[in-house]
């Protein structure tokens, strides 16, 4: 039990946290799908929150501050995302959404456990547990000692190259995914059973489907069971 306290980090512009043996809901989006203002407004508030946190003393407080924070401004972007009114719709396309589809089916059971994706016009909901790596020159306890694929590792393989296959269908060339992704690691049973939701009726929500099991893009590990 005491490797479920290792937590790597990694950085793009914000902090994140990869606990050992954790399951993750992540999401990311087409470059250029939100308007500039309300990055800007993102950006300008960060700052100031930023400054409440380094003022913050207590680690745990800081880490709930930084969760609201952080989930207030998902549920924004996610809003408007679900307009689909702004900036590129590509994963309407369903060459590429059935690109995108089959490249995060292509990876489950080699870098992760995929649980639930959900592919919506101009962004991505993933739900996995990355997988540790396995090697057939390592001994059985060399293998007990190797660390999960990382999340950097995990997203830059997919989008990378997704982007390159769907640039090439669309005859563009260019960013296709916005660099950044969010990520949050699901921290009980609970939890994940309202992050599984979230993602399945995300099409519903934005009133493309009546009932989840109809959008052609989403998949649940233990849609059987239901």
């Amino acid at each position: 039990m005491g490797r479920l306290d290792y937590k790597p980090f990694y950085r793009r512009n914000l902090p994140h946290i990869q606990p050992l043996g954790a399951t993750f809901f992540v999401t990311f989006r087409l470059a250029g799908s939100l308007p500039f203002i309300l990055l800007q407004q993102r950006e300008q508030e960060k700052r100031f929150y930023q400054a409440i946190l380094a003022r913050t003393e207590d680690e745990n407080e800081r880490r709930r501050l930084q969760r609201k924070w952080e989930r207030r401004w998902f549920l924004r972007f996610e809003k408007a995302l679900d307009k689909a009114d702004f900036g590129p719709a590509w994963l309407k396309d369903e060459r590429i959404a059935e690109l995108v589809a089959e490249s995060i089916l292509y990876r489950d059971g080699k870098v992760y456990r995929l649980d639930a994706y959900c592919i919506m016009p101009n962004h991505v909901h993933l739900v996995f547990a990355p997988l540790v790596s396995q090697s057939v020159r390592l001994s059985e306890e060399e293998q007990s000692d190797r660390l999960p694929y990382s999340l950097a590792r995990i997203l830059h393989s997919l989008k990378g190259y997704t982007a390159w296959r769907a640039n090439r269908i669309l005859n563009r060339k260019g960013a296709f995914w916005e660099h950044e992704s969010y990520d949050h690691y699901v921290r009980n049973e609970r939890e994940w059973e309202q992050i599984i939701t979230y993602v399945l009726n995300n099409p519903v929500k934005a009133g493309f489907v009546s009932e989840w099991q109809d959008w052609k893009w989403s998949y649940f590990r233990y849609a059987e069971q239901l």
